[in-house]
Parts: structure tokens; C-alpha cells; sequence
């Protein structure tokens, strides 16, 4: 392999591991301590402003709604979630965040948009961008392989 190749690759690697274990230990040292990493990212993909059913939060997560379930009444239990019927048919149920959900949501989506900013603190506009085209290839890649995976 390339050097430049396995340089993008180590820190690739390391840095996916490097998130997961911050935001492992940041939960477990918080008043969330209750909420699996698992959970954490339901919560994010419930999302802050907009309600949505458990169909489309699992698509977005890439599960079955059955196994969204299960995560999802263990929010329900834990006070971060909840089920909301609608008022025209009130056999659609949506999913929304509680005010402690929409707390953990929002200190989550801070650690993002914090290594965001420190990613890109010292690349001028230009800089910037070919990190986006870096990212977006990466992104494509990943929804292709994704598409080719076994249901």
C-alpha cells in the first residue's frame, strides 16, 4: 500500500475508535450514565425538532423496526423518548425527544460540532472544501457497500 494510503487509513481507524470511546466514557461520567452508546445514537437519529416513526428512525439507523423497538422502549423508560399518536390517525404513533432527551441530544451534537470546527480551525475556505470532497467520496463508498450488504 501506498504510505500517504496507509497514513489515511491509520487515521481513519484510529479516529473512528478514538469517538466511540469519548463518547462511551462521556456517557458513563455523566448524568446520562444510563444511556448506551447504542441508545445514543437512536436518540440522534429521532432527532431534535421533528417527530418521526419508528420506520424511518430505523432506516435512518440501517435496523429493523423490531429491533429499533427494543431500544426505543428502553428510552421510553428511561424518560428520553416518547411515543406520540397522532391527532388524524390515531394508529400512527411517532417517535419524539423528551426535554432530558433533547438535552443529551443537544451536549452530543456539541462534541460533533466541536471536532467539526477543530478539524478544520487552521485550513482556510479552500482547504476546507477538498476535506468535503475527501469525505463525500468516503460517504458514497460507504452507501454503496452498505447497498451491497446482506439484508
Amino acid at each position: 500500500m501506498d504510505p500517504l494510503v496507509n497514513e489515511i487509513n491509520s487515521f481513519l481507524v484510529t479516529i473512528f475508535n478514538d469517538v466511540l470511546m469519548i463518547e462511551e466514557k462521556t456517557l458513563q461520567s455523566s448524568r446520562f450514565k444510563d444511556v448506551s452508546i447504542k441508545e445514543m445514537h437512536t436518540i440522534e437519529a429521532v432527532g431534535m425538532y421533528h417527530q418521526h416513526t419508528t420506520s424511518e428512525v430505523a432506516k435512518k439507523l440501517g435496523v429493523t423496526a423490531g429491533t429499533l423497538t427494543v431500544s426505543v422502549n428502553n428510552l421510553v423508560r428511561k424518560g428520553y423518548v416518547e411515543r406520540i399518536r397522532t391527532d388524524s390517525d390515531r394508529r400512527v404513533v411517532k417517535l419524539a425527544l423528551t426535554p432530558n432527551g433533547r438535552l443529551l441530544y443537544r451536549l452530543h451534537d456539541k462534541f460533533h460540532r466541536d471536532m467539526v470546527k477543530e478539524t478544520i480551525a487552521e485550513m482556510d475556505k479552500e482547504q476546507s472544501e477538498i476535506l468535503m470532497i475527501g469525505l463525500r467520496n468516503l460517504h458514497e463508498f460507504l452507501e454503496r457497500t452498505k447497498e451491497q450488504l446482506p439484508e
